[in-house]
């Protein structure tokens, strides 16, 4: 049972990410922060007694059209849960309350990328009616699915 808050990421807090994942080994980590700056992407921090344990990001536009078109899909880049926090529910609280935020704002379509052998991640999208596949294939990183929501 969740029981914490959900909230926007100002930018000035986005180090405290290092709370739920290594910021200092992840490629992207000056990336994103450029993204929260320039509006682009946007992220949600799952909180209890003001300890991040859960983050969701989404993207507004990407260079990839599978993943976001103007006005009408988002890309849902980020839903992470702090390890020893997993099984609460807090991954699929999150996950709700952005889908009910860019619906709000008039978007119809949800994206996300998954990798094929994270099951947790694939049977949380499914459940929560990520059911069109886009794309099944890989890349440099691995074998994952683009899957796709109406809102």
């Amino acid at each position: 049972m969740v029981k914490g808050v959900i909230e926007k990421l100002a930018l000035e807090e986005y180090d405290r990410c290092g709370e739920i994942w290594d910021m200092k080994k992840f490629p992207y980590t000056e990336q994103f922060r450029r993204e929260i700056a320039a509006g682009n992407r946007v992220v949600y921090i799952y909180k209890e007694n003001g300890a991040f344990l859960g983050e969701i990001a989404y993207v507004l536009h990407m260079d990839a059209p599978d993943y976001t078109i103007e006005n009408r899909r988002i890309y849902i880049s980020r839903l992470l849960v702090k390890s020893t926090h997993r099984g609460r529910g807090i991954g699929s609280a999150l996950l709700d309350f952005v889908l009910a935020e860019v619906q709000k704002q008039g978007f119809t379509e949800a994206s996300v990328g998954v990798d094929k052998a994270n099951a947790a991640a694939r049977h949380l999208y499914r459940k929560k009616g990520f059911t069109t596949v886009l794309f099944d294939g890989e890349d440099e990183a691995g074998a994952y699915v683009k899957l796709l929501k109406k809102l």
